[in-house]
């Protein structure tokens, strides 16, 4: 597929991983660990990593304290986008997106919808802006972690990046 803008070559993105999870720890984060190798295999930096419970106030003072780090370009948070209680990361991020990406979202369920069916619906994927910062949240599965890197994260972050810093 033809791209109207072409990217920088070789141009690395400073990232954060963050995963949303009661349940997880390093050793266990197969998710945040997938997300970690798919952007270095690409060239990209991981500059931060944590594990943050499904609490509001917890994934909410990660966004703000991860934007605030001048080296970072991308946060890319996984984990707590579905429908259950626990499940809050949609709802502590949308709110302080400065702007959004719907089409991230909406992509990201069409695609889901055809490996998992109607099951995609309850997705809560979503992406924008916070702080100057890229900002991609996405289920916690590895399944959903890999389909969001590689068909829609990988092929647009330099491109997002570059249009975010662009001053014109």
């Amino acid at each position: 597929m033809a791209h109207p803008h072409p990217d920088a070559p070789d141009r690395s993105i400073c990232c954060a991983v963050i995963t949303v999870s009661d349940t997880r720890t390093p050793d266990t984060d197969r998710s945040g660990q997938l997300i970690q190798q798919v952007l270095t295999e690409a060239g990209h930096a991981i500059v931060h990593y944590a594990l943050v419970k499904d609490e509001p106030d917890q994934i909410r003072a990660q966004l703000v304290a991860l934007s605030a780090d001048p080296r970072l370009e991308a946060l890319i948070f996984n984990g707590g986008t579905g429908i259950a209680p626990r499940d809050t990361t949609f709802d502590a991020i949308a709110g302080l997106l400065e702007k959004t990406l719907p089409g991230f979202g909406e992509l990201f369920r069409m695609l889901s919808y055809e490996e998992i069916g109607s099951r995609a619906i309850a997705s809560r994927a979503i992406a924008g802006i916070y702080g100057g910062k890229l900002v991609f949240s996405m289920p916690g599965s590895s399944n959903a972690v890999r389909l969001a890197m590689e068909k829609l994260i990988l092929p647009e972050l330099v491109h997002l990046v570059t249009q975010l810093n662009d001053e014109h």
